[in-house]
């Protein structure tokens, strides 16, 4: 008979043993135990990129501030395989864990770090020689362009350096390092919030300024989150790498929603802003921004809960466990649902004040544009939670096929269709696209679920 494992308090370790807290915890309990500090953490990460556009916008202008947004799409671009490799593996590495195969997690493990850091290294490289192009080709010019290519370049430099912690979030919550992971989340905002203000508002540094303080922040964290598994302690351990071609088909295979939706995503962006460079100028691409800090409250919220399960669902489901599978799903979608509404009537009611941070030396007319987008873009949290719920779930049930279906979808076939189709309210279109795409992401995702509805409402393996 298999020794059972004595759970650790965590009064006593900075890690609970996870596959006790995945297997045997009740769903809501394990919902506020795992979910709960994913969302926390999403949610440091999501104050410190608002932070990141008031210093921007404050001490270096509205210039600036429009700049940061034009490159931001290829920056995500520069993060985007890392996090398929972040979280094509973690998805792999529960199942292993659910089915007792502790080797091969390890492999999966070990390889996947290596993969990263090479990664970052490639796209940095590349990203680096093609930044003037890029920007040239997005319609900005002069000092607008100049300051584009500074903060782009940051990023493409401290690539190799700064992408693992893209995956190490992952890790440390399989390991059972849940607080942990909420903690460095919070430190990593906090740590480069201080030297964003240090470098822009005491040193005067400009905008490549903003850039340097997230990589050094990044950087700095992605070595504290490496230290436990360099220790040996962790239930996740560094071998000698073995990779094979069947292991990196299921990274990218559980990896390419996640990396399709940021893609596609930034693509989606790319063409909104060549679009608003050319109806509105830098005006728009400032309202623009602002509609994405904004998004960027809500949408890591939603993340943070969802994706925080992951690691439950997926071991839970390589265990055979599948009424405990769907308990734990009720709670995701619940919350989800209950943020989403939130963030719904917080947008509608506050306009004025939200892209008041931004754009404090904006003028009325532009204000006015930016409030009015705002309400529009409101309505896109109705529905947009079931569409993040669903995706995840069939990620962590390994249905990655689904869940690319969703998230290109959502990210670049409906904002592209209904660009075409609102073509007439001129840059109205932009502001209801989002909302639009939600309401039919909402739709599909609710045929896919009722499509694997027999397989999820099976019973558990005996």
């Amino acid at each position: 008979m298999q020794r059972k494992k004595k759970e650790i308090p965590m009064s006593k370790t900075k890690a609970v043993d996870s596959t006790i807290l995945f297997s045997k915890t009740a769903p809501l309990k394990l919902f506020f135990i795992a979910a709960v500090p994913g969302a926390i953490s999403m949610f440091a990460s999501a104050l410190y990129q608002t932070i990141d556009g008031v210093f921007v916008g404050r001490f270096l202008g509205q210039t600036a501030f429009a700049a940061v947004n034009l490159a931001m799409p290829f920056v995500i671009i520069n993060f985007s395989l890392a996090d398929l490799i972040g979280v094509g593996s973690a998805v792999p590495i529960s199942v292993c864990l659910g089915k007792k195969q502790e080797r091969e997690a390890n492999h999966i493990f070990t390889c996947a770090c290596l993969m990263i850091v090479g990664a970052g290294a490639v796209i940095g490289g590349n990203l680096f020689a093609a930044a003037p192009l890029l920007i040239r080709l997005m319609g900005a010019e002069g000092e607008f362009a100049d300051l584009a290519v500074q903060y782009l370049r940051v990023y493409a430099i401290c690539s190799p350096f700064t992408t693992i912690i893209y995956a190490t979030d992952n890790f440390l919550r399989i390991c059972g390092f849940i607080r942990g992971s909420m903690f460095l989340n919070i430190l990593l905002s906090a740590l480069s919030a201080i030297l964003e203000f240090l470098f822009l508002g005491v040193f005067g540094w400009g905008v490549w300024g903003a850039a340097l303080a997230t990589c050094s922040g990044m950087f700095i964290c992605a070595l504290i989150a490496l230290y436990p598994f360099f220790r040996g302690k962790t239930l996740l351990r560094f071998g000698v790498p073995r990779f094979s071609v069947s292991m990196i088909r299921q990274i990218i295979a559980c990896g390419s929603p996640n990396f399709l939706n940021n893609i596609a995503g930034r693509i989606t962006s790319i063409l909104m802003n060549m679009i608003l460079v050319r109806l509105g100028g830098e005006n728009a691409i400032s309202v623009y921004g602002v509609l994405m800090y904004a998004d960027g409250f809500v949408q890591p919220l939603l993340y943070g809960m969802c994706d925080s399960l992951q690691p439950a669902v997926g071991y839970n489901w390589g265990a055979g466990k599948l009424s405990r599978v769907r308990a734990i799903e009720k709670c995701c979608f619940g919350a989800s649902c209950v943020v989403s509404l939130a963030s719904v009537v917080v947008i509608a009611l506050l306009p004025g004040q939200i892209a008041g941070l931004f754009m404090a030396d904006a003028s009325l007319e532009v204000m006015s544009i930016a409030i009015g987008a705002l309400r529009l873009f409101s309505l896109t949290y109705i529905t947009r939670w079931f569409s993040f719920a669903v995706r995840s779930y069939m990620l962590a049930i390994e249905k990655p096929v689904p869940a690319s279906v969703i998230s290109v979808s959502t990210t670049l076939v409906f904002p592209l269709i209904l660009i075409v189709a609102l073509w007439p309210l001129g840059l109205t279109r932009i502001w209801l696209n989002l909302a639009g795409t939600s309401l039919l992401a909402g739709i599909l995702s609710a045929v896919i679920l009722l499509k694997y509805r027999a397989e999820l409402s099976g019973s558990d393996a005996r």
